[in-house]
């Protein structure tokens, strides 16, 4: 299925849904008139109308029969509630993306007629500023050019990559969770600059653009992010003396648990 002539509906517009609407908008892959999203909260869906004028209703069935692909952006805990309310109306020229964390293919398939394409993604916050991280993992009945379209949306918000969904929960806790163990480490050279004279404000600025150049470098150059360092450490100079101390403190160490960890709090919320 290519994206050209296609109409995307979103059931769910929170802050996920929102964002991928409005990068979908951005990106121009699909047009604001070919986009219909559904949900309880009112005032959501009329800021969305008013600023991209996209089709809005608070009736999931609506999207669902005007729509080609159906993004589930609701909370996994209604899932399921959500597709048996949608089922016989979820037909099999139709795709379904469900970005509900931790709800597996085989889930959402049972709750769906036979042969019904799923995709399951699990994106990030950062698409709320079109730097997403995504991954995209294949259901058994959808094909391979439905798995590429998935990645031509989510790309339009971020970076996106295939995988299988054995590994979505690895997903989960390095990029899903990833961001919140990235936001202390920037407060905490924000701090270091305060405690060296700087004022707060100057110094945030510079932690999180510090952050986003060096994720760029890697990115862009393709380079191993100890290569990278390498470039920065001069003998006998400031920086090596700083990332002795981040050693000596554990910080590998660290944020390996936390990916780790956050990943097995993933698998126990799925079972």
């Amino acid at each position: 299925m290519s994206l050209a002539g296609k109409k995307i509906g979103f059931i769910g517009t929170g802050k996920m849904g929102s964002s991928l609407i409005r990068g979908i908008c951005s990106a121009e892959i699909i047009p604001c008139s070919g986009i219909y999203a559904s949900d309880v909260f009112e005032a959501s869906l009329r800021e969305l109308s008013e600023s991209l004028h996209i089709n809005v209703t608070q009736d999931n069935i609506e999207v669902v029969k005007n729509s080609d692909i159906i993004v589930l952006a609701v909370k996994p805990q209604i899932l399921k509630t959500v597709l048996s309310s949608l089922k016989n109306t979820i037909t099999r020229d139709k795709m379904v993306i469900s970005i509900a964390a931790g709800v597996k293919l085989e889930t959402i398939e049972s709750e769906l007629n036979e042969g019904t394409r799923v995709v399951r993604v699990m994106p990030n916050i950062a698409a709320t500023v079109a730097e997403a991280a995504s991954a995209v993992a294949q259901g058994k009945s959808a094909t391979t050019e439905d798995a590429d379209d998935v990645l031509k949306i989510f790309q339009s918000v971020g970076s996106a990559i295939a995988v299988q969904e054995n590994l979505m929960d690895a997903v989960t806790g390095l990029s899903g969770s990833g961001p919140a163990f990235i936001f202390p480490v920037i407060e905490a050279m924000a701090d270091g600059g305060v405690y060296e004279g700087l004022d707060r404000s100057s110094a945030l600025i510079l932690a999180a653009q510090t952050v986003l150049g060096a994720a760029k470098m890697m990115l862009e150059t393709n380079a191993h992010p100890g290569q990278l360092k390498d470039m920065v450490t001069s003998p006998g100079g400031t920086t090596i003396r700083g990332i002795y101390e981040l050693e000596e403190s554990g910080i590998r160490a660290a944020f390996m648990k936390a990916v780790i960890a956050s990943s097995n709090r993933s698998k126990e919320l799925g079972k």
